[in-house]
């Protein structure tokens, strides 16, 4: 190209390269526009997060109250890490907490018994304060233990916590040894507590948000509900709020459903900021009633004032999302399947611990073996 082309010298073709690169170049500065927008998004809800945690346990520092605890096993092979995974030096470097939102009818259902609808994996770098989340889609098929493949939300629903954990430590060789789990019961508590939050509602969710209202408070054993009864944004308590981000059957089905659930977290925190202290407090109360961890308040205090050190710097969902299938599994139902159970391990490494070389464990090879064997018979109908 000449650079009488360039400048637009030459007539139309010169004129149509140039409208063609400030075409791109705009497309990429659109893009780079709304990558930092869901990123900066992003970081608001976990900077809300933060500062309800620390909030929770600065209160319950000088109270007998606090989170119900579960102690899960302290030798590393009775939790299902890997004999490799517990030698690598690198692994030592982070803290790998499981989180789980539970479908729990009752705080013993919290413990164990509920399925887990929400599945993540926080990895912490310890030296540099950097956190990668990973979501575990709850439809993936998986060992949950004993060689039984399903979705992996059912590991929590047979053995809680403990289970859960292990079924993640065996199929992503992972060493995870603490967890976090609260119930929608908890969610409800503290929209309550706040006085309610505001909300839009559209025509699908005002379709489906009472019925689910009905669900909750059968689960929950209320006797009458609030009805939603039209569109726009309202105020929405706590129980119509829980139905409202627990919706699934509209377009985006899952992933809306996520994206509600965003939308609450920053409705929420728009409450917080109107609330004074003696709310706050009896929020905060309400809430640690309905978790369940390995975590005591003493557990985490220690990391409060490291605080403006930790930095959410990426995220991700596993399987990968070039990497997975969906398919009916016979009587197992719709799953989501990691096409190789292998690579998508060695991407998790690479992606958490910049791992470009992991070789997973024999287990591992054996699960994805026999995912790829229990599977193909569906998917290749």
């Amino acid at each position: 190209m000449t650079t009488n082309q360039t400048n637009g010298a030459s007539g139309r073709t010169g004129n149509g390269t140039n409208q063609s690169q400030a075409a791109r170049a705009r497309a990429a500065r659109q893009r780079a526009a709304k990558k930092r927008r869901k990123m900066i998004v992003f970081a608001i809800e976990i900077v809300v997060l933060v500062v309800m945690v620390a909030f929770m346990l600065k209160v319950f520092e000088k109270s007998e109250e606090g989170p119900i605890v579960v102690e899960l096993p302290t030798e590393p092979e009775e939790i299902e890490i890997a004999t490799q995974v517990q030698e690598d030096p690198v692994m030592k470097g982070y803290w790998n907490i499981a989180l789980f939102g539970v479908d729990a009818n009752n705080e013993n259902e919290l413990v164990k018994g509920g399925r887990s609808d929400s599945t993540m994996i926080a990895s912490i770098n310890l030296d540099t304060g950097d956190i990668k989340l990973v979501s575990v889609y709850r439809d993936t098929y998986l060992n949950i233990g004993n060689d039984y493949y399903i979705k992996c939300n059912t590991a929590y629903h047979k053995g809680g916590g403990e289970q859960a954990v292990m079924m993640l430590n065996a199929n992503l060789d992972m060493d995870i040894n603490d967890f976090i789990a609260i119930g929608y019961e908890g969610l409800k508590g503290i929209v309550d507590g706040l006085g309610g939050v505001y909300l839009e509602v559209d025509e699908q969710e005002l379709k489906h948000i009472n019925n689910y209202q009905y669900s909750i408070a059968k689960v929950l054993d209320i006797d009458d509900y609030e009805e939603v009864k039209k569109i726009g944004r309202q105020k929405l308590n706590g129980l119509q709020a829980t139905a409202y981000c627990r919706i699934r059957y509209r377009t985006g089905d899952d992933f809306a459903r996520a994206a509600s659930q965003r939308e609450l977290l920053m409705a929420i925190e728009e409450r917080i900021k109107e609330a004074d202290f003696d709310t706050l407090k009896k929020v905060a109360e309400e809430a640690m009633k309905h978790v369940v961890s390995t975590l005591t308040v003493k557990d985490i205090l220690p990391y409060l004032s490291e605080v403006a050190n930790y930095r959410i710097v990426d995220q991700g969902g596993f399987p990968e999302a070039s990497m997975r299938t969906t398919g009916n599994i016979g009587s197992k139902g719709s799953s989501v399947i990691p096409m190789d159970l292998e690579s998508n391990v060695q991407w998790l490494h690479e992606f958490l611990f910049d791992k470009t070389d992991y070789k997973v464990s024999d287990k591992v090879k054996e699960y994805s073996n026999k995912i790829k064997s229990d599977t193909a018979g569906y998917l290749n109908k």
